[in-house]
C-alpha cells in the first residue's frame, strides 16, 4: 500500500501549491510550452496544476490510487497515472524536464529512481525540492518531537547521496538552492510552521503531514503538543526559534542537468 494512503482522504485540507516554491521550480524547469514535463511522486497534483499554468504538457505519477483519483478530480489538464518510479510508464527521452517535490524520501531506492528519471529525460532538468537530514536536525520541531524528527530524518537520503546518485545514473551537473521558509508559506509541510508554532496543535495540518501523520506515536504528539503549547502561551517559544536558527537554508532546490549529446 502507498504510504500516502493513509493520510490522503484529508490531504488537500492543509496542503497547496505555495506560489513561490512553485515560481522556483517553474525557473529551474526552464518550461517550453511545447515541451512535456513528468511530476513523479505527484501526490494529489497541487504542484503539477501550478506548473502548468507555465506551459508545456504535464504528465503525473504517484503510486498511490488515493491520490492520482483527488489528481484527476481537480483537472483532466494533466495525464495522470499511478505508477512506481522505479518503472515508468514511457518510452524514453520523452521528457524536457522532470520534477519532484517533497517526495524522494518515498522512493524505494533513489538510484533505480534516478536511472529511470534520466531515461524518460530527452535533455533539461531534473528539479527536487526535499530536506537533507542535517537540515531536519536544526528544525526547532526536534525540541518537541524528537523521536518522530529523527525517524523522519533518517528516511531523508544525505545531499552527498543524492548528488552522487544522479552522476552515478549519467546527468551532467547538480546545482543546489537553499531554501528557507517564509512567513507566509501556504503549503502546510513539515516545516512551514518554523514561524507559526501554532499550526502544529492543529490536528489537520498533523495529518496532512507524513513525519506526523505515519512516524510520531499518539504519547509523543500529546506530550509534545502540550509543551509547544505552554511555551507559545509564555512566549518561551520565541527563544526556542531562536535557537534553532541557521544560514544553510530549510529546505533544497536540486537541480540536475542531462546534456543532449550530438548525433542523438
Amino acid at each position: 500500500m502507498a504510504v500516502y494512503e493513509q493520510i490522503g482522504q484529508g490531504y488537500d485540507l492543509t496542503r497547496s501549491a505555495d506560489p513561490d516554491i512553485a515560481a522556483r521550480l517553474a525557473v529551474h524547469l526552464q518550461i517550453q510550452s511545447h515541451s512535456s514535463y513528468l511530476d513523479v511522486g505527484c501526490g494529489t497534483g497541487n504542484y503539477t496544476l501550478a506548473l502548468a499554468k507555465h506551459g508545456g504538457v504535464w504528465h503525473g505519477i504517484d503510486r498511490s490510487k488515493l491520490m492520482i483519483d483527488a489528481a484527476k478530480n481537480k483537472s483532466n489538464a494533466v495525464a495522470w497515472q499511478v505508477a512506481q518510479v522505479e518503472s515508468l510508464p514511457y518510452t524514453d527521452r520523452s521528457f524536457s524536464g522532470v520534477l519532484c517535490t517533497l517526495a524522494i524520501h518515498h522512493f524505494a531506492a533513489i538510484i533505480p529512481a534516478f536511472k529511470e528519471i534520466y531515461r524518460v529525460l530527452v535533455a533539461g532538468h531534473f528539479v527536487l525540492f526535499t530536506a537533507t537530514p542535517e537540515q531536519m536536525s536544526k528544525y526547532w520541531l526536534v525540541e518537541y518531537f524528537p523521536e518522530a524528527i529523527h525517524k523522519s530524518a533518517e528516511q531523508m537520503p544525505s545531499l552527498e547521496k543524492v548528488r552522487y546518485a544522479l552522476y552515478e545514473v549519467g546527468f551532467d551537473s547538480v546545482n543546489i538552492e537553499p531554501y528557507s521558509i517564509s512567513k507566509n508559506l501556504q503549503d502546510l509541510f513539515l516545516y512551514s510552521g518554523k514561524y507559526r508554532p501554532e499550526i502544529y496543535l492543529d490536528e489537520n495540518v498533523r495529518s496532512g503531514i507524513s513525519t506526523f501523520a505515519l512516524l510520531a506515536s499518539a504519547d509523543e504528539i500529546a506530550a509534545g503538543c502540550q509543551r509547544l503549547a505552554a511555551d507559545i502561551n509564555t512566549g518561551r517559544i520565541t527563544e526556542i526559534v531562536k535557537k534553532y536558527e541557521n544560514n544553510h537554508g530549510d529546505y533544497l532546490f536540486i537541480i540536475a542537468d542531462k546534456v543532449e549529446l550530438k548525433g542523438e
